[in-house]
């Protein structure tokens, strides 16, 4: 597994689709009024491509026609200080096709957050890009508990 300069392992792009599918919540990264916003939301892939449901009318859905926007997810465990990072990068488009529509309405893609979520986003990954934690050496673990 190559590193980068920081020790980081430097995940492909078939371990970043891998890691994204096992997670159930990321945060989309857009621009709002000129000013970045990130909020996170719960996701699906289908065909490669990240699902997002929000609501009609929402800031995010107006945000993000044809832009690009980050998704990003992550998984960390400070007990063993182990976790990955993965981004993705590429354009989202609202998705107005009625059978596109109703195949992503039978996505076990529940909203977490209250209200009516009928808008669907799709981002088309460009680019991935992802980091691990490595399993801490054991000599490692000594040096970082004398600190």
């Amino acid at each position: 597994m190559p590193l980068d300069r920081s020790g980081l392992e430097i995940l492909d792009a078939d371990q970043c689709r891998a890691l994204l599918a096992s997670a159930p919540v990321g945060r989309i990264v857009f621009t709002d009024r000129a000013l970045p916003a990130v909020q996170p939301v719960n996701f699906a892939l289908v065909d490669d491509e990240v699902v997002i449901r929000t609501s009609n009318g929402s800031k995010l859905a107006a945000a993000v026609r044809g832009a690009v926007v980050a998704f990003e997810a992550d998984d960390f465990d400070a007990a063993t200080r182990t976790g990955w990072s993965v981004v993705v990068v590429g354009h989202a488009r609202l998705v107005t096709d009625p059978g596109e529509l109703e195949e992503l309405r039978r996505l076990p893609l529940t909203p977490w957050a209250p209200g009516e979520r009928e808008q669907f986003v799709r981002i088309r990954p460009q680019m991935y890009s992802g980091r691990r934690i490595p399993v801490p050496s054991p000599d490692s673990a000594d040096r970082t508990a004398s600190l």
